[in-house]
């Protein structure tokens, strides 16, 4: 069985291609290939020698390579881009190309599947399978760079704000993160990464005690307890008052301000005395809110609220002085089928396999 290479540490891939009898200065020039270039396949790395090309290729996995993208979704606009794509062992996993005024960021997923079951959200139809690996999330990024590679860019910003709660995958998200913020890979700084939970007190504490300056966001969307706890069942284990103490305690040991999202759902979580409460919880905190219109789910009741309604509700957040902005609806053509693409492949498969 090969070795995967790629997310290996330099040092760990000295010692390995040591123990093949090759010399330690090719394994600067092999994370050059892979993590500058971007170039995933042994037979290109052209400053090697054929000989060991072929031992490479008979003894390491690369990740990048194994994926497959079995779906791309792209908006009108052409500034998002949606693939999904199928893992070696035959699961699937979602990521998200953004483009801003600012260069490119990535949405990546934690685990496949999740097990929050928020009502409004499709990634947690069926449950989470199984944890990421540090590879795995570090290569949503690496198939994106690859492609942006022939115009001379790169991603400069990631948020692990897919599919998956981080904070239940806490050791292969915070190495990914790590192993991204290198120099000699993909040169992302702390502040340039964003971890969401939804409201994981432990996890939040942990990566205050890593002390990153990477930036916390909370999924918040509800301050009523009853509400919470219907939209996100996470609340009767961790109740919003304790997360958001939590999350300050993060944001003064970081000096990083808490970005909390708030889905906005017409006539359920969107009225003035829900932004009179959240104004009220986030007065005093290193604090900004995410407000997201909601794509409707009629299925399930939930629809967007009008303009003005939204409006409304921004300017009494404001009127108490809480930082607050409407996330811009970049890709709003694809952003439905959120968590969807995994759902419809994973049937596909099962349909395939009856039949």
């Amino acid at each position: 069985m090969k070795t995967e290479i790629f997310g290996m540490s330099l040092p760990q891939l000295q010692t390995a291609l040591a123990e093949l009898g090759m010399k330690k200065f090719r394994a600067k020039q092999i994370y050059d290939w892979l993590y500058q270039k971007c170039v995933f396949d042994f037979a290109q790395m052209s400053n090697l020698g054929k000989a060991e090309r072929q031992l490479l290729q008979e003894t390491f996995s690369v990740l990048p390579a194994e994926i497959q993208v079995v779906r791309k979704l792209d908006s009108a606009d052409g500034l998002t881009q949606k693939i999904l794509l199928e893992l070696p062992d035959g699961n699937a996993i979602e990521t998200v190309l953004m483009h801003h005024d600012y260069g490119y960021s990535v949405c990546v997923s934690s685990q496949v599947g999740c097990d929050m079951h928020c009502a409004f959200c499709a990634s947690g139809l069926h449950g989470a399978v199984r944890n990421l690996t540090v590879a795995e999330i570090a290569a949503q990024v690496y198939l994106f760079d690859a492609r942006l590679a022939a115009a001379g860019e790169r991603v400069s910003r990631v948020v692990v704000m897919g599919s998956g709660e981080p904070m239940l995958n806490f050791d292969a998200v915070f190495e990914a993160l790590q192993f991204l913020h290198q120099p000699d890979v993909a040169n992302i700084g702390y502040r340039n990464m964003t971890v969401s939970t939804c409201g994981i007190i432990p996890g939040i504490q942990k990566m205050q005690k890593l002390e990153l300056p990477i930036n916390l966001a909370i999924s918040l969307h509800a301050v009523r307890t009853e509400l919470r706890s219907e939209l996100m069942p996470v609340n009767q284990g961790f109740p919003f008052p304790d997360v958001i103490a939590a999350a300050e305690e993060y944001a003064v040991s970081s000096g990083r301000q808490v970005t909390y999202e708030y889905i906005l759902l017409a006539d359920i979580n969107d009225s003035d005395r829900d932004a009179e409460l959240l104004a009220e919880y986030l007065r005093y905190k290193q604090a900004g809110v995410n407000l997201i219109p909601a794509n409707p789910v009629p299925e399930k009741g939930f629809f967007r609220p009008k303009m003005q309604r939204i409006e409304r509700f921004v300017s009494i957040l404001r009127r108490h002085r809480i930082h607050a902005t409407v996330r811009k609806e970049m890709g709003k053509d694809i952003n439905a089928a959120c968590g969807q693409l995994r759902a419809a492949f994973a049937g596909e498969k099962a349909q395939g396999t009856r039949s």
